[in-house]
């Protein structure tokens, strides 16, 4: 691995913004801007509870995990046609490659647009029509996770993998979030023994809200190969053993973490501790429209936070190649370019 050169506290930001890197725990529909939401309301000639933008965007105070997903399904209910779905899937996909983030893996929640009547067509051939163009305008490399709503039941999500299918080919992973207290993932076990059967990617929230017992069943019930969020783990030993051992990744949200109030201060996350433990954590920014920050701001905001270094900073961007879903070779070509990027800074 690349020893970083130490670095002037001063210049560290600037590293922490032009590293490559992947992005791995980003819900589309938590990118949706209180301008574009606007914006969609009106071309779709819908009314909202709001008189304006910062209206909507002082409501953004959040107590909980349920408190912000009581506002989050308010806001996709803007999205109507496919449209909607590539204009906000575009808009992220711009402003991830101005961070210099070269592959994402992005999770959609076709449930939260279903239930309104929304074709599972036009949720996927939006999202994934921004995510061709991305490339060809950007170069950037985007890839699909359909995610199963958890407070729903596994009847449904079995309804939704079945819409889906015919779709497999636009979306690479399955995933599952939403509430996660009182919705252990042992609730979904059916559901993710079939789609292991089909060959899907299988990841999972665990140990955000939930406990670190949530971590165990996602990985010996569902049998994934990532975890999202995942920071609670540190209240078991072993099970840092095994996530260390196994390299299974973490997608770590930091602010997203704060906004919720998973660690009261920003100054008191444990990426550090998870990174010192040998464990493979990414850096992620979960639903940046409402928790204050893409992924540079969850860079740059962390670190001046937690006092992590450049060598922390490159093993974050590393990491993240690492635990994505793309092929071996394209994994060590991105990470050569981390290198190279690395090794012109200095």
């Amino acid at each position: 691995m690349y020893q970083v050169k130490p670095i002037a506290p001063d210049r560290l930001p600037a590293l922490l913004r032009l590293m490559p890197k992947a992005e791995l725990h980003i819900h589309i529909e938590g990118s949706l801007e209180p301008e574009l939401i606007f914006a969609l309301a009106q071309r779709n000639g819908l009314s909202l509870p709001y008189a304006d933008v910062e209206a909507l965007r002082r409501a953004y105070a959040f107590s909980n995990l349920q408190s912000f997903l009581d506002i989050y399904y308010a806001g996709a209910s803007v999205l109507i046609h496919e449209q909607d779905f590539y204009d906000m899937a575009r808009a992220y996909l711009l402003r991830a490659a101005a961070d210099n983030v070269l592959h994402t893996e992005i999770f959609f929640d076709p449930q939260t647009h279903t239930a309104r009547g929304v074709s599972l067509d036009t949720v996927i051939n939006g999202l994934h029509r921004a995510c061709v163009d991305a490339r060809t305008e950007t170069g950037i490399s985007a890839s699909l996770i359909l995610c199963f709503l958890r407070h729903l039941s596994e009847e449904e999500a079995f309804a939704t993998l079945e819409q889906a299918l015919p779709l497999r080919d636009k979306f690479i992973g399955v995933g599952l979030d939403s509430s996660e207290l009182g919705h252990p993932p042992e609730k979904f076990a059916r559901v993710f023994a079939r789609c292991r059967e089909l060959g899907f990617h299988l990841v999972a929230h665990a140990g955000e809200e939930g406990p670190a017992s949530y971590i165990w069943s996602a990985l010996d019930v569902l049998k994934v190969e990532r975890i999202d969020h995942g920071v609670r783990c540190v209240q078991d030993a072993l099970l840092m053993q095994r996530l260390a051992q196994d390299r299974i990744p973490l997608t770590v949200c930091p602010l997203s973490n704060l906004k919720l109030r998973v660690f009261e201060r920003l100054a008191e996350h444990n990426l550090g501790q998870l990174l010192d433990a040998g464990l493979a954590a990414t850096v992620n920014s979960d639903d940046p429209a409402y928790f204050g920050g893409y992924i540079n701001d969850n860079f740059v905001q962390t670190f001046a936070a937690t006092g992590l270094s450049a060598q922390h900073a490159y093993t974050l961007a590393r990491n993240s190649f690492e635990a994505s879903f793309i092929d071996a070779s394209a994994k060590r070509g991105f990470q050569d370019q981390l290198d190279q990027v690395l090794e012109s800074f200095f």
